[in-house]
């Protein structure tokens, strides 16, 4: 996997960095031959965290044209090496959001730190579309506690977008959103909330007031209302999250039965992650509360069903779907949301066994 680097094979002038602390390197992947670390730990570390996923692409990006070629050969290769590039830009992005929805901090920063470099060779390096990657980052120093760090890389951020005339609501939000999460960890929680604010702002002008996406910044002003000891606050906040994601899983349901057909995947793995912790984090303060509402409990509950069914994974939709049954017992019968549940309930058993019958046959 890895070969010691003879300093004199390396033509001259030409010294070999690590590929995470950029510091000399003694080894080389030699699978690809491109990259290079300063020692068996920071191999690993990469390895595990994106290497092992873009190692072949990046084989595939270094090779250069046949020696005399065509120009429109040449050209055509060179097209086809900046679709690569592109994509490898793009696999870093997921893994990095991956690893975020995880709260694996550790295993962010190496691909985070790819995606950031080969946006850099892409764009340039004060374009807005290493503005994502500067996040990342930021949000990964966060997650383990180095708050200096991460206010550098947010501070790159935003001199980014300050120098982008027209950047989108989208950059905006995400901006706003991260540097609320470090003035949140800092303990300033005035400043945090303004942030959350102006990201609450920008998401609802790009995604709508109702949207998932502008939620999350309800659910983060929540949790700093909490750590201000205002519960009354944070539970009305809570209450439009909850609202705003069973309404939009219900329009999904809707879809897929009107269709008749076997849900598809609606959530990558990093979206159906943060979704299942924003939800379960709602419903567990819901069921702690003096006066817990058995109905919101049941609505939360059937979110996650859903969520977990339209990311089939059937085992968890049923726990969810069956605790959802539990807690609606006591409420009227002619409950609409007792309806919703029991449907679920069964259409998640008919694509259990579905399945079930598929393997067997296999």
């Amino acid at each position: 996997m890895s070969a010691t680097i003879n300093p004199l094979a390396n033509p001259k002038g030409v010294k070999k960095l690590c590929e995470l602390c950029q510091k000399p390197a003694k080894l080389q992947c030699t699978k690809c031959l491109v990259t290079f670390y300063c020692n068996s730990d920071h191999q690993h570390a990469d390895w595990a965290s994106i290497h092992e996923k873009v190692c072949p692409l990046l084989v595939s990006i270094h090779t250069p044209a046949p020696f005399g070629t065509l120009e429109s050969d040449r050209e055509h290769h060179h097209k086809e090496t900046l679709k690569k590039q592109k994509h490898l830009v793009e696999m870093a992005h997921l893994e990095s959001q991956r690893w975020v929805s995880k709260k694996r901090f550790q295993d962010v920063l190496p691909a985070a730190l790819l995606f950031l470099r080969w946006a850099m060779r892409l764009y340039g390096s004060c374009a807005v579309e290493l503005v994502p990657a500067y996040l990342l980052l930021a949000q990964a120093n966060i997650g383990l506690g180095s708050l200096s760090q991460a206010h550098e890389y947010l501070s790159k951020a935003e001199w980014t977008v300050m120098k982008t005339p027209g950047c989108s609501h989208t950059v905006l939000h995400q901006l706003h959103r991260t540097l609320g999460r470090l003035h949140a960890a800092m303990g300033k929680y005035t400043s945090a909330l303004t942030h959350f604010a102006n990201d609450v702002y920008y998401a609802s002008e790009m995604f709508g007031l109702g949207s998932t996406v502008t939620s999350g910044g309800y659910f983060l002003m929540a949790d700093v209302f909490l750590k201000q000891n205002k519960p009354d606050i944070a539970h009305s906040l809570y209450t439009e999250v909850a609202n705003s994601w069973h309404t939009h899983l219900c329009k999904l349901m809707d879809g897929i039965s009107q269709s008749g057909t076997h849900p598809e995947k609606c959530f990558d793995e990093a979206q159906c992650v943060e979704a299942d912790q924003m939800l379960g984090c709602i419903l567990e303060f819901e069921e702690q509360c003096v006066k817990p509402r058995p109905d919101q409990s049941a609505m939360l509950a059937h979110s996650l069903a859903m969520l977990w069914l339209l990311c089939n994974n059937y085992t968890k939709a049923l726990e969810y779907g069956k605790k959802a049954e539990v807690l609606i017992q006591g409420l009227s019968e002619q409950n609409r949301l007792r309806e919703s549940i029991h449907n679920l309930l069964q259409h998640s058993q008919n694509i259990s066994l579905f399945h079930t019958k598929e393997l067997s046959v296999h």
